[in-house]
């Protein structure tokens, strides 16, 4: 696929061009406005041939992303996914052998003998972003695509395709795989390790299911569900949205028009609608909050205990990276380093810097943009630590001679990792570009509403 970027033309120069018949834009009288979520932007899409995007012409946000057959091939990888992940699910995971004494765990393992340990909030966590939200999400891409290959979308469509873009970032089964290399390595020099059919097939899965997201084509995938409705009468391009009473769908895209009264919801979609998140500051400083008291306890306590030939020895995230970086295994102490200290405190003191500067600065914001993406992206993958501690504990069963138990840091770190997501996702990253007098105003109408 052609990795080109198209730049966002002017209305007369669009008109003048000539999409290919299977886009949207051939298939519309007018032309179709998008409000960028990231900056509030209003541009207009020009066509696109498959392979191409539009990006925002202020922040560079992405827009649209034309694929080539892009419901085929969502079908396709959708499936092989769910297949991968079938057969990880049906075969020994991983196994150790250490003094003649060993163990093989399955993969849901990782996470049933949490409960064992008086660790279910942890369980539940690793079962939902590893297999439940994946499986659901694959299943719901199979559901649309069935539907628009036939040309009838299949009942409850609308709300499937509203749920896929909330499920995404809560999908981890990448960071498990990340993880589970990371234990691996990390009881290599201790015990003979096997790997068993299901961690191939797992690894395919996590790819394939990379590749899933990665194909969906939601301006193609909306337009063919519920067409294209029309902007708002007197919607102007080249300046942003809230001043003209408007809004853009973080789901569809599609422009709306907010009314003081009555609900705001997309007229495409359905999904609710705000000119900027309500209280999006407050919220973000209280889950900040949160997750800075829920990091004292994550670094104190202990996050597993280590037991051989009768002696216990409890390990911190700190102490544990310490311990690899004197045993020799520099790259598997500086994942974890990375991991589990530099990406959360590293989005605390972002996030905390972002709500700080909004008010008082109008200056930078494509570099501020790019600094709430990144924290965006990266801190999903502080799950790793996580992750590990439930694989080993799982894996290293062989009583008094060697085995590894949870410790109450785990479920502290694992709320850190929840609480930074939400914070960064009730973060407006459109308030970067507000002037101080729209910031006012936008306050008042959210305070109103």
């Amino acid at each position: 696929m052609r990795n080109y970027r198209k730049a966002l033309l002017p209305e007369h120069e669009t008109r003048q061009l000539h999409a290919a018949p299977a886009s949207p834009e051939a298939r519309t009288t007018r032309r179709r406005l998008r409000a960028c979520h990231e900056c509030d932007w209003v541009s207009a899409l020009p066509p696109l041939s498959p392979g191409e995007r539009a990006d925002c012409p202020r922040c560079g946000h992405a827009l649209a992303i034309r694929h080539h057959r892009p419901a085929e091939r969502s079908l396709a990888l959708a499936i092989s996914a769910l297949i991968a992940l079938s057969l990880a699910v049906s075969f020994p995971f991983v196994s150790f052998e250490f003094g003649g004494v060993g163990n093989r765990i399955e993969l849901t393992q990782t996470a049933t003998t949490m409960i064992g340990f008086h660790e279910p909030i942890v369980a539940v966590l690793i079962v939902l972003t590893i297999l439940v939200l994946p499986a659901v999400y694959l299943l719901g891409v199979i559901w649309l695509q069935c539907g628009l290959l036939s040309r009838e979308p299949l009942p409850y469509s609308r709300g499937i395709a509203r749920s896929l873009s909330h499920m995404h970032p809560w999908m981890m089964a990448d960071v498990f795989i990340v993880g589970a290399l990371v234990s691996l390595i990390k009881v290599a020099d201790m015990a003979s390790i096997g790997l068993g059919a299901s961690f191939w097939a797992f690894c395919a899965f996590a790819f394939l299911l990379l590749l899933t997201t990665q194909s969906l084509d939601s301006d193609w995938m909306w337009f063919s569900l519920s067409g294209e409705p029309l902007a708002p009468e007197g919607t102007r391009t080249g300046t942003t949205a809230a001043p003209q009473g408007l809004a853009g769908c973080p789901t569809c895209g599609l422009i709306n028009r907010l009314t003081p009264e009555g609900k705001r919801h997309c007229r495409r979609c359905g999904e609710h609608l705000h000119e900027r998140l309500p209280h999006s500051l407050q919220r973000t400083w209280a889950l900040l909050a949160a997750a800075t008291v829920m990091y004292v306890p994550a670094n104190i306590y202990p996050i597993m205990t280590t037991t051989s030939l009768g002696q216990s020895q409890a390990s911190t995230i700190i102490g544990g990276v310490v311990e690899l970086w004197h045993m020799g295994s520099w790259p598997v102490a500086t994942v974890i380093f990375t991991a589990s200290v530099l990406v959360p405190v590293g989005k605390l003191f972002a996030l905390a810097w972002l709500c700080l500067i909004v008010p008082r600065s109008d200056l930078n914001g494509n570099t501020r943009t790019r600094l709430y993406r990144m924290t965006e992206f990266i801190g999903r993958w502080s799950m790793v630590d996580v992750f590990v501690v439930a694989i080993l504990v799982a894996l290293i069963r062989a009583d008094s001679l060697m085995s590894i138990t949870p410790g109450p840091a785990a479920v502290a770190f694992g709320s850190v990792v929840v609480l930074t997501m939400l914070a960064a996702m009730t973060f407006d990253p459109r308030l970067i570009w507000d002037t101080p007098r729209a910031r006012r105003a936008s306050h008042l109408g959210n305070t109103v509403s």
